[in-house]
Formats: C-alpha cells, structure tokens, sequence
C-alpha cells in the first residue's frame, strides 16, 4: 500500500532569481526525489512560468489590533510626545465601529497574499481596553490558522507602572495564554521606573517562561541605561535568543553614539543574546543592520504601524518594507538591495524561531512567485505577489487568498 503524500512540482522558477529549474514539494518542504513508495497520481503540476521564487517573509513588530485598515478614513489630531499618541490610539479605538478581530484578520491577510508568512504582533494591553484587543487578535490567528504564524504579544502601551492594575493584566494574558510574549516600554523616559518596570516583566517571563518584547525609543542614557540592564537580566536569568529590544532608537543614527559606545553596546546585545527590531521609519532612526549583524546581533523588520492613530501610512507589505529600508539606508548596490529583502526574510524568522526557507532539501516550501530580472531588481519595483505558497500549499493569487 502506498504512503499518501502532498507532491508538487513548480516548473520553471528561478530561485532568488537563478537559472530556472523545478522544485519538489513533498509534505510541505523541499525535496529532491519522490519517495518510491508513492503513487504517481499524487504529484501535482504548477507552472511557474519563468517567474522569481522567493522565500516568503516575516513581519517581526506590527499593531495588529490599532489598524484602521479598509476602514473610513479617520482625520488624526496633532501629537506631541508619547503621552499624546497613547491617548490618539484611545480614541481611534473608541470611534472604531469594526472590531478588533475583524480589522486585525483584514490587515493580516492582506500580509498573506503579499508574501507574509509569520508576525509578531503587538497588542494593547491597559485599563482601557481590558484584555478585548487579545480576544480579537486570537481569533484573527485562528481565522488564518494554516496560512499565517501569528505571535501575540501583551503589550503595554500605557506603560506598567504609569497606571495601577497594568501588571496584573499584563500576567493574566500570559497565565491564561491569550499571549505569547511579554512586553514593556521605554522603562526609564516613559515609566519613569526602570526597576519597577523591568523587574515586573522579567518577574513574569520567568514565572511563565515566556519571551520578552520591549519597546524602547529613548535616546541618550534613557534609552541605554535600560539597555543595559536588559542585557544583565538576559545573562542572569538565562534567557539568551527569547529577549528583543524594538526600535531601540538608542543605537540608530538619532542618537549620536561614538564608535566606542556603539561598539560596547553591540557586545553586551551580541553576549547576552538580546536581539532587535527595526522598521525602517526614517533615516535617522533605522538601525545600522549591517553592521549589528556583523556583530553578531540578531536583527529583523516589522511594518510597526499600519494606518492607526500614529500613523496613516502602512500597508503590512513586506517586500515593500525591504523596499523602504534599502531607501532609508541608501542601498545602491546590489549586494545592498540583496541585504534589505535578507532582513525581511531571515532576520524575522530567525527572532521566531522559524527554519529559513533557502530552497535546499529539507527547507520549508514557504515562498513566493514574482516576475523580474533579479532580486534587487524585485525590491526596486515591488512587482505584484503573483502566487504565495505556505507549506507547499498555494494560499494566495494575484492578491488574493484561495
């Protein structure tokens, strides 16, 4: 009797823009034979017709659950410093008529059809909002179960020591597992209580042994002091590869590092195993990448925000997110357009603990079909999504889910 099996073949691709050839899928990874024992009838044909394959990618810091995706347009009100903005994503959340779970599943399956394989979502946990923002973005992830990894962070965007009950919320997310990782924020400059903050969040992760998540936009000693003392927790607890630090504004251009601080600063990161995140913001506030991974830091790229009360911009597309990045940092090279789409795609899912798609034997059939010349040519010119396979499967068309 045979063995059933999910084979396909896709004819005619050129991987990472290569000579074309075809690729095998068999259960869901790349391979270079059928197992004898299956039936011939099994193996399906899709033709590729000379098109691009690429390793789908990973959004690692997106709001899910502020988005105002494919709502009504919302006129947002001047801000000025953080306090103002939490106060903007209140009221959005507020005059919302959809809920959570219905805009978030929107967004994250548009992320779907534009090559996204795997998010880290973080998701407003604060008095204001109770735990409703983590129902909604459980049941966007069930919702896409098969085509999308969904990764939920508690986050407090309020702050954890600004506003009383915020920490007993942010475990009780943990305990009853509504979230996957725990996060913080700027504990020094926004909290105003580095030890309180830290010792709170570290306090929980250890207790549920789950991952750590923190944003951090201070400059100066704000943003480094905390630092820091995030990388001796790291070391101390044992938490190497399960701590990142999002943004950390701190080590960009913005903060005016010598070669000597940047230096001493990657090296407490790299020993301690604390990785980062970037979104490709702006000039001035990207992270150098290049050479942080030089060094050994582990670094990946998020959208952040998608048309919520921070921002209107933001369209959860990946490729595009390379595409803002190569400009940011002023790629011209190839190898520094090839170095873009590496983030969006590795860095990500090395954060996730996700194997990374590079076509071998044994890889995971998560990628995507495009035309164009080469892949630096694909980040320039963003062309369209063409076909999106997740495990083998095809789970989108010319921009939209099957």
């Amino acid at each position: 009797m045979h063995r059933p099996i999910n084979a396909t073949v896709y004819r005619d691709v050129r991987p990472m823009g290569a000579e074309a050839t075809d690729l095998l899928v068999v259960d869901g990874v790349f391979t270079d034979r059928v197992p004898r024992s299956a039936a011939a009838e099994v193996l399906q044909v899709v033709d590729g017709g000379g098109r691009i394959a690429l390793p789908t990618l990973v959004d690692a810091h997106i709001h899910a659950d502020k988005t105002a995706f494919g709502e009504p347009w919302y006129s947002r009100h001047p801000a000025a410093g953080l306090a103002e903005f939490v106060q903007g994503d209140v009221e959005l959340y507020q005059a919302q008529a959809t809920p959570v779970a219905v805009r978030a599943q929107r967004l994250l399956s548009h992320a779907v059809t534009q090559g996204t394989r795997a998010v880290r979502t973080h998701v407003d946990v604060a008095p204001a909002y109770g735990l409703d923002p983590l129902h909604g973005l459980a049941a966007a992830r069930e919702a896409l179960r098969g085509s999308l990894d969904v990764e939920i962070v508690a986050f407090p965007q309020h702050g954890v020591r600004r506003l009383p009950g915020v920490t007993e919320l942010l475990e009780e997310a943990v305990r009853t597992g509504l979230a996957d990782i725990i996060g913080g924020l700027d504990p020094a400059g926004f909290d105003d209580d580095q030890q309180g903050q830290l010792d709170a969040v570290f306090g929980i992760a250890e207790r549920y042994g789950v991952g750590i998540d923190i944003h951090m936009h201070d400059a100066g000693e704000e943003g480094m002091g905390p630092l820091r003392d995030i990388c001796a927790r790291t070391r101390a607890l044992g938490l190497g590869g399960r701590v990142t630090i999002s943004h950390a504004f701190c080590l960009s251009r913005l903060a005016g590092l010598t070669e000597k601080e940047f230096d001493e600063a990657t090296t407490q990161l790299a020993d301690a195993g604390v990785a980062l995140t970037t979104a490709a913001l702006g000039e001035a506030s990207v992270l150098p990448f290049r050479e942080l991974t030089a060094r050994g830091v582990l670094v990946a790229l998020g959208s952040d925000s998608v048309r919520d009360a921070w921002s209107p911009f933001g369209n959860a597309d990946m490729l595009h997110r390379a595409h803002l990045l190569g400009c940011c940092v002023e790629a011209r090279l190839d190898e520094d357009l090839d170095a873009c789409l590496a983030l969006a795609a590795h860095g990500g899912a090395a954060l996730l603990g996700l194997p990374a798609v590079d076509f071998t034997p044994g890889s995971p059939a998560d990628f995507m079909l495009v035309e164009g010349e080469c892949v630096p040519q694909v980040v320039v010119d963003l062309p369209p999504r063409d076909i999106v396979v997740r495990a083998g499967e095809i789970v989108a068309r010319a921009g939209r889910l099957v």
